[in-house]
């Protein structure tokens, strides 16, 4: 299953396929018991997707069995143990993708020339997805950092590792390790550029927060390269190289935690000021007509706020229940989406941030 979802990656999701590219969207459960209904829903869901491929007259019987095929393959490599809050599988002909996502998703199968990628956006940003680089004199890792976990990624050629000993004299033996020594070495400096070459190429395709772990003395050489450092948080901390996921996201934890209220803090100052200028904006009807018209440039979303609406007259979006005729359950994604293509800045905050705005408010442009 899918779950990185890089600019290029998600260009390609988009790119127009040959009719019908389906769709199959339904939350999942992380834990029990919530988690028992995901099978049933899952199959039920597919079972949808195959119901309206054999209604759809526009769908020919070749291409219809092909997108079948397809689903049945999709659904056959979903693996629900390791569920998060909403699954999306892509299926046209010729092609199946499954994709897990850190975001529910409503209920939904759609037949389009197109996937539907909306909700997949939505959940890749409110992820605040980041890399972690953890420097030895030895070994350089790339962690690809999530909403609560980190795992190793070996995009880039990473990880670099390089032999100590080699080469070394009795008396070099002792700078082995992450002594600050080690580190005035000129080819352990050689070792350290050529990750921050790599690293650099990885931020110009996938550009992210990134956090640099290591010994004091091996963060000091990245900060006089005068590369990734400048931008980058530095969590003093040894051993992650060769350190596990669990280890690493310990780590980083506390330090994102931090950051988080900060930028929370920020987003609230920001959006006050914007009170005093006239360029505030709130709720979901205000935000969709200024998403459409590209005026938002910071959008600020509360972690678990959804609502579901209908349009009422073409002008404004109204309350309604889910499952509800012309129902728009995944308003929030869209707008959020919307946002992103416009060139918005999208923050989600946690729940109760954003007050009397209930759940959604941004600033405006003009």
């Amino acid at each position: 299953m899918e779950h990185d979802l890089s600019p290029a990656t998600l260009a390609e999701l988009r790119r127009p396929r040959s009719y019908p590219a389906v769709s199959v969207l339904t939350p999942t459960h992380r834990r029990g018991p919530d988690n028992a209904q995901d099978p049933v829903r899952l199959r039920n869901a597919v079972a949808e997707a195959k119901k309206q491929l054999q209604t759809d007259p526009a769908v020919t019987r070749e291409r219809r069995a092909d997108v079948v095929r397809q689903l049945d393959q999709a659904l056959a490599e979903v693996d629900l143990t390791h569920a998060e809050d909403g699954l999306a599988i892509f299926a046209a002909p010729g092609e199946h993708q499954v994709w897990t996502l850190g975001r529910t998703v409503p209920e939904r199968v759609v037949l389009s020339d197109t996937f539907l990628t909306r909700n997949l956006v939505s959940a890749h940003a409110a992820e605040r997805p980041f890399w972690v680089l953890s420097v030895a004199a030895d070994r350089v890792t790339l962690w690809n950092g999530g909403a609560d976990r980190v795992v190793e990624d070996r995009v880039g050629g990473f990880p670099l590792a390089r032999d100590l000993t080699e080469n070394f004299d009795a008396e070099r033996q002792e700078r082995i390790g992450d002594a600050p020594s080690t580190f005035r070495d000129e080819r352990t400096r050689q070792f350290l550029k050529e990750a921050d070459t790599a690293m650099s190429a990885i931020l110009r395709d996938q550009p992210r927060p990134v956090y640099l772990t290591g010994a004091p003395a091996a963060l000091s050489v990245l900060d006089e390269l005068g590369g990734i450092a400048r931008c980058a948080v530095h969590v003093p901390h040894v051993g992650l190289a060769h350190g596990t996921p669990e280890a690493v996201w310990r780590a980083i934890r506390p330090v994102r935690e931090a950051l988080a209220r900060q930028e929370s803090e920020a987003v609230a100052r920001e959006l006050e000021a914007a009170r005093g200028r006239k360029e505030y904006a709130a709720g979901v009807d205000e935000l969709w007509r200024s998403a459409q018209e590209g005026r938002v440039r910071l959008l600020a979303v509360e972690d678990n706020y959804r609502i579901t609406v209908r349009d009422a007259f073409g002008e404004h979006l109204l309350p309604a229940e889910s499952g509800e005729l012309d129902a728009r359950e995944d308003i929030v994604d869209e707008i959020v989406e919307k946002c992103l293509e416009t060139g918005a800045e999208v923050r989600f905050v946690p729940d109760g941030t954003l007050g009397e705005a209930q759940g959604i408010a941004g600033v405006l442009r003009y």
